[in-house]
């Protein structure tokens, strides 16, 4: 099941982080949370690992919308959006909410869920 939505960016990795937080706000969403995986897994177990960013997106219009429907929503929430290299190449993916929130049954949050989706795509798309 194919639950990110990804595309390959023409741009160095620091400098495509960058771009993915300027493209962020366009649509809404605001980093709450910023985990650098290759710096943490050095640190806390000392393994080498390629350049990877885990960025959690918030759109809080739409979250408050989601938190009104299902107040457990929170478990799935924020959004996140991942900046990684792999083979040299650099690929940024954001989570489709269709995928992740499909296991609630909640007509309204499905609803919900298809506005962020369309606006995750519309800023991997603009990088």
């Amino acid at each position: 099941m194919k639950y990110g939505y990804t595309k390959q960016i023409e741009l160095p990795f620091d400098k495509a982080v960058v771009k993915v937080k300027e493209e962020l706000p366009k649509e809404g969403f605001g980093v709450l949370t910023e985990i650098n995986v290759k710096d943490t897994l050095k640190k806390k177990i000392n393994v080498e690992f390629d350049n990877y960013i885990i960025l959690g997106a918030c759109n809080p219009a739409l979250a408050h919308e989601a938190l009104l429907s299902e107040r457990e929503i929170g478990l799935l929430l924020p959004c996140n959006v991942i900046v990684y290299e792999k083979d040299g190449a650099v690929f940024a993916s954001g989570i489709m909410p269709t995928v992740a929130m499909g296991m609630v049954e909640n007509e309204e949050l499905h609803t919900i869920s298809e506005v962020v989706e369309e606006k995750m795509k519309t800023v991997i798309n603009n990088l």
